[in-house]
């Protein structure tokens, strides 16, 4: 009788089969781009104990490499274009983005770069990365909920994945602690992301340039914070 083919031990099967789901998980993976006008970036931080000053960031891009059915394969570059801040006032504007502050003249965008996700459940993630903020690198963690995985309603109907995040920082870990006493140092982010199916696959996006000055808003670097008074260090930067 012809002999039969040696069996295989119960834990070497499992890892054969966990290997095959992994290698079926990470081919299902698909590369999307960051939709620079349906992401958004809401910041939040106190303002001197009143009120809690509110500004957005548009014109966020990034690759995103993404199978809903394997979190953790997930993989995320963005760019925000800092230097695009919109806090409702140009002089305020000007001030936050000077060199005493964010410095967006020397660092118009952050970075940030996914290292892992750790699932929490079938539509919650902790995404584990680095962010890069003037100059400065550091640990950060994004609560991500997903929203969505489908077909765009809209022409010209690409495959769209939509996200929310938050997350907080402290604005002194990167190097940002002017008026202490009038900026508070807890920064609380909101973003909103889509996302579209990109042919070129993961990291071939365009990354976000460093945008202009427009005409009504010179080059932050000439714009220097109001002077101290002159017994006083500290004196609230908003108009």
């Amino acid at each position: 009788m012809p002999r039969s083919a040696p069996r295989l031990p119960v834990p070497a099967l499992v890892l054969l089969a966990a290997l095959a789901c992994g290698g079926q998980a990470r081919a299902q993976a698909q590369a999307y781009g960051l939709d620079p006008v349906h992401t958004r970036v809401v910041f939040a931080v106190d303002h001197a104990g009143f009120s809690k000053a509110i500004g957005t960031v548009s014109g966020s891009r990034g690759t995103l490499l993404f199978d809903p059915e394997d979190w953790t394969s997930a993989r995320l570059e963005a760019q925000v274009p800092i230097a695009a801040l919109d806090l409702g006032d140009e002089r305020w504007n000007r001030a936050v983005l000077g060199r005493g502050l964010l410095d967006a003249e020397r660092y118009p965008a952050a970075r940030f770069v996914s290292e892992r996700i750790e699932p929490l459940d079938a539509d919650r993630a902790a995404v584990h990365g680095t962010l890069t903020l003037r100059g400065v690198t550091r640990p950060a963690t994004l609560e991500v909920v997903f929203n969505a995985l489908k077909r765009h309603p809209m022409p010209p109907f690409r495959r769209t994945v939509g996200f929310s995040a938050t997350t907080t920082l402290s604005r002194a870990e990167f190097g940002i602690d002017a008026w202490p006493s009038m900026i508070g140092d807890t920064v609380e982010l909101r973003i909103e992301a889509e996302a579209t199916r990109i042919r070129g696959g993961y990291g071939q996006a365009t990354p976000a340039p460093a945008p202009a000055a427009a005409p009504d808003r010179p080059a932050t670097g000439d714009l220097p914070l109001p002077p101290p008074p002159e017994h006083e260090s500290e004196q609230d930067p908003t108009p």
